[in-house]
């Protein structure tokens, strides 16, 4: 595949009670990015919730959304798990089912150390048959990379591209050079954490890792692209205008707000899975109120 770059979209994973993948909603989501023209899409992410899925379930999701998308966008595929031998099954199923990489994040109980992080990618990029993108999202897997092991994971063979949390806003620049100087010329560093990542794109970032592109992914590829135009003082407009959102995400979490959100657009009838509750009504009504007055597409 080419390398990752531009806006890669994270949709939810529409499923029921049981935790059994809504077919035709994750279609109506998918077919939205790919019309769009958003560059990968990111299938089973953290917003895809990937860790409250069975292994049947993120399979089969895989699969819809190879047939869905039919190689017009690359699919990136969550295959965290706990054990790397799970972890390397799941790579497998996710190529055999029509992935074109991995997001590995080293999700752990047990408090990983950077060697034992090294090794699990080391095993499943052997082993898994699939390309990897390093994710590294401490909100959820409470391991935090250092440049340089993400410069030491980016040297192992089919270690293709990094997906790192946005550096706040005043640290943006020296955050995305110390990421660039720590891996391989060339090797691509997107950026997740919608609300700071425009910063990033602008000091170097090769890509946007998108919570809000996954709904609106129009609105995020005008971002996206001024940026790789060079016209820095559009993309900081766009995204001022769309402090409101990044507000609803910060305050109540950017998983709940969408899910709140694709339900109101009428793109699929889904709740988060519990444990997690789907936002109160008074929260979901301040939601709903705050993106009418965006222009959001």
């Amino acid at each position: 595949m080419h390398a990752i770059s531009g806006l890669s979209a994270f949709p939810i994973t529409p499923s029921d009670a049981e935790g059994r993948v809504d077919a035709e909603g994750l279609r109506r989501l998918l077919e939205r990015l790919a019309s769009a023209g958003v560059d990968s899409i990111g299938l089973l992410g953290s917003t895809g919730t990937y860790a409250y899925l069975s292994r049947e379930e993120r399979r089969r999701a895989v699969a819809i959304a190879a047939e869905a998308v039919d190689g017009r966008v690359p699919i990136l595929v969550g295959i965290g798990a706990l054990r790397t031998d799970a972890a390397i099954r799941l790579a497998r199923d996710a190529r055999a089912a029509g992935a074109d990489a991995g997001l590995l994040a080293p999700v752990s109980y047990t408090p990983l150390t950077d060697d034992e992080v090294f090794r699990h990618f080391e095993a499943v990029a052997g082993k898994g048959g699939l390309p990897l993108v390093i994710y590294d999202n401490p909100g959820t897997t409470h391991f935090r990379f250092s440049p340089a092991l993400i410069g030491r994971i980016a040297r192992l063979p089919g270690v293709v591209a990094a997906k790192c949390p946005a550096p706040v806003l005043e640290a943006a620049a020296a955050g995305v050079t110390a990421l660039r100087d720590a891996v391989p010329a060339g090797f691509p560093v997107g950026f997740s954490g919608d609300w700071n990542v425009t910063e990033a794109l602008i000091a170097g970032g090769a890509a946007w890792f998108s919570v809000a592109g996954g709904l609106f992914p129009k609105t995020c590829l005008a971002i996206t692209r001024a940026v790789q135009a060079g016209d820095t003082a559009q993309a900081r407009a766009l995204n001022a205008e769309l402090a409101p959102l990044w507000a609803l995400f910060q305050a109540h979490s950017s998983l709940r707000v969408v899910y709140a959100l694709a339900d109101h657009l009428g793109l699929c009838r889904a709740e988060p899975p519990r444990p997690i509750l789907p936002l109160a009504p008074e929260i979901r009504d301040e939601v709903v109120a705050t993106v009418r007055t965006l222009n959001l597409a």
